[in-house]
């Protein structure tokens, strides 16, 4: 997505980094320059408040779960293949931990 409007910070480099920006992962120059970002354009502007309203709702509804020591490792793991530009199997790190839960309640 772009706005079509030059940048000194173009729109798809913003859109592919917005949760870092969301979760305050990011050096706090780069925040500057996406705080700039958003001043300027108000496709990514509305893009950021979408996301940051979904990610207020979901820890709302489900902040409180307790999430299985296995997959938060693997999700953390896919995240960090992802992060190094590694290729991620297709593979639902979700289904394998509720197919465990069935076995083990048998």
């Amino acid at each position: 997505m772009s706005c079509g409007e030059p940048h000194e910070t173009d729109c798809s480099e913003v859109l592919d980094h917005l949760y870092e920006f969301l979760d305050r992962e990011m050096p706090e120059g780069d925040c500057t320059k996406f705080e700039t970002h958003f001043e300027e354009c108000s496709p990514c502007l509305e893009k950021y408040g979408l996301e940051q309203a979904v990610k207020k709702l979901v820890k709302r509804c489900c902040g409180q779960d307790d999430v299985p020591t296995d997959l938060r490792s693997k999700v953390m793991g896919r995240i960090d293949l992802i992060r190094a530009g590694e290729t991620v199997p297709d593979q639902d790190v979700t289904v394998q931990g509720a197919d465990r839960s069935a076995t083990a309640a048998e």
